[in-house]
């Protein structure tokens, strides 16, 4: 279960509300930075600000790294090995085209990273779903290939329908991430399907945001 923050204040109540490591969104991490999410922001700020979470917590926590910020596998290794990242997710969208990297060569700019970063838990995110660009085949072939590439985890993000969840659980060879979200079955069916890991992505801002915005609504101008 990971709750996903977004600065030191969030990272803090989630450890605060018995979590055992932090995962960082890249959306409201941006946000807060005055970014759109999708590599909007420098990537320097984007690690800047993970940096300052994780050295605010005394868990373990995973970055949100989105593409990797155009940055070659042993640099991002670097950078997250100086952060102190136990952990990042790291998707297979090419953000200068909002489209789909080709299946190899993201594997192998994985394996590259996993050769740099031994100790790394390896979140790789599958955006299939996300972009519309194919279906739970096309899907479950790149989840094989970052698998034997050194991942240690697939997101399919954007897969909701539990038969669907249930068989790309079933053929994939590891652990599955699965996004939290009103769409997706609850946390208990989750859990029977076989999902190794449940994350919410942005949608904790997003709730802390509206309320927010719900509070100024009554206040008195």
């Amino acid at each position: 279960m990971l709750p996903n923050a977004w600065d030191v204040a969030s990272a803090r109540a989630v450890v605060a509300a018995g979590f055992p490591v932090v995962a960082t969104t890249s959306a409201g991490v941006a946000a807060v930075l005055g970014y759109e999410d999708h590599e909007g922001a420098p990537g320097e700020e984007m690690l800047g600000a993970a940096a300052r979470i994780a050295s605010s917590v005394d868990v373990p926590v995973t970055v949100d790294a989105e593409a990797g910020y155009g940055l070659e596998p042993a640099e991002l290794a670097g950078e997250l090995e100086r952060i102190g990242a136990a952990g990042c997710n790291l998707e297979d969208t090419d953000h200068a085209t909002g489209e789909l990297r080709a299946a190899g060569a993201h594997a192998e700019w994985l394996r590259a990273l996993r050769e740099t970063a031994s100790e790394l838990v390896i979140n790789a995110r599958v955006d299939v779903f996300l972009l519309q660009a194919g279906d739970l085949a096309d899907a479950l072939e790149r989840a094989q290939v970052y698998f034997e590439a050194g991942a240690d985890c697939v997101y399919p993000i954007g897969l909701v329908d539990s038969s669907a969840i249930g068989e790309f659980v079933a053929q994939a060879e590891g652990p599955v991430n699965i996004l939290a979200s009103p769409q997706a079955p609850p946390l208990g069916e989750l859990a029977e399907l076989g999902v190794a890991r449940v994350s919410y992505g942005s949608l904790l801002y997003r709730q802390t945001m509206e309320q927010f915005t719900n509070l100024l609504t009554v206040m008195p101008r």
